[in-house]
């Protein structure tokens, strides 16, 4: 498959080739990797120490956070132990210690363990900016992810899952690729493989928007599954009884687990037309979960909500 992700735009996102963008330095070859390296992309020069265990999370944020960058920005570590040297020509006062290269001069720093990861995430994303790479980056990425929708929405499963994938090279921890990901699980009938994705995340991530939305959708396909085979004779029940509301709530089931959604909001709405109390509210309550599942700015869901509130209202 075509690479969505990566592609040169004319900008400083990442290129074909750019290889591994975290690497080591040392006395003999620093300026070439920092100095003359930073003329092409910015770099960032990680001064640190291995016997320094506290500046771990420091360089494991840093690889993490330049990784996401896809090639915006470079990485570059320097074991001070093994370069004294050059710690003394730069007159390191603490480690670890942050440097930021921009054509070929300092840019930004920080020094000491006790920078958090959204610190460093938002430092290197502005370092990422000064060689104009950033914003390309970003670009992209929710380029891919609008192509992966609509491949998704078209039936093309397939072609969804490996642009989330390229996504996910990109940035591990991209709630909407994800999601995503999850959601072409289910419409391949893998709840279980959609669930073991979402509960092997973060409690963050898990409360995202787009991760949230997708836990309710593995829900709700695990609720419906079992009444897809029921289709045809739900639809003659209906036919036969325009007033069996259990039916017509199973049929709604039935034809949500069809992807048939439309159709599944209108036998709820007819329910709560006929009997708004029907079964302690629960055509409503239904209606409820297909909207957390399909997200707020689906169209059906838009359209639902708005003939539930005629309906409610009138």
């Amino acid at each position: 498959m075509e690479t969505i992700i990566g592609q040169n735009t004319g900008g400083g996102g990442q290129r074909s080739g750019a290889g591994d963008p975290v690497t080591t330095a040392s006395q003999q070859d620093f300026t070439q990797k920092v100095i003359e390296g930073s003329q092409q992309t910015p770099v960032i020069c990680y001064f640190h120490s291995p016997r320094d265990g506290s500046a771990e999370t420091v360089g494991q944020a840093l690889e993490q956070a330049v990784r996401q960058q896809g090639g915006a920005v470079k990485l570059v570590k320097v074991d001070v132990d093994q370069n004294r040297q050059l710690a003394q020509q730069l007159r390191l006062q603490s480690l670890p210690t942050v440097y930021a290269f921009v054509q070929g001069q300092p840019y930004d720093g920080f020094a000491g363990a006790q920078a958090g990861q959204q610190q460093v995430q938002q430092f290197v994303q502005q370092v990422a900016q000064q060689g104009g790479g950033g914003q390309d980056q970003q670009a992209q990425i929710d380029h891919a992810l609008q192509q992966a929708k609509g491949a998704l929405d078209a039936g093309e499963v397939s072609t969804a899952q490996q642009i989330y994938g390229q996504v996910l090279q990109i940035d591990e921890q991209n709630a909407g690729a994800l999601a995503g990901l999850i959601r072409c699980h289910l419409a391949n009938d893998d709840f279980q493989g959609a669930r073991e994705i979402y509960d092997s995340l973060t409690e963050e991530l898990q409360q995202s928007g787009e991760l949230a939305a997708a836990k309710a959708a593995i829900d709700l396909a695990e609720e419906t599954a079992k009444a897809r085979g029921d289709l045809g004779e739900l639809e003659q029940a209906v036919q036969q009884n325009p007033d069996d509301l259990q039916a017509r709530y199973d049929l709604a089931l039935a034809y949500n687990a069809a992807n048939k959604r439309e159709e599944a909001c209108d036998q709820l709405l007819e329910i709560i037309k006929r009997n708004k109390e029907w079964n302690e509210d629960a055509a409503r309550q239904q209606l409820v979960k297909f909207f957390e599942a399909w997200g707020p700015k689906d169209e059906v869901t838009l359209s639902a909500r708005r003939r539930l509130s005629s309906i409610l209202f009138s």
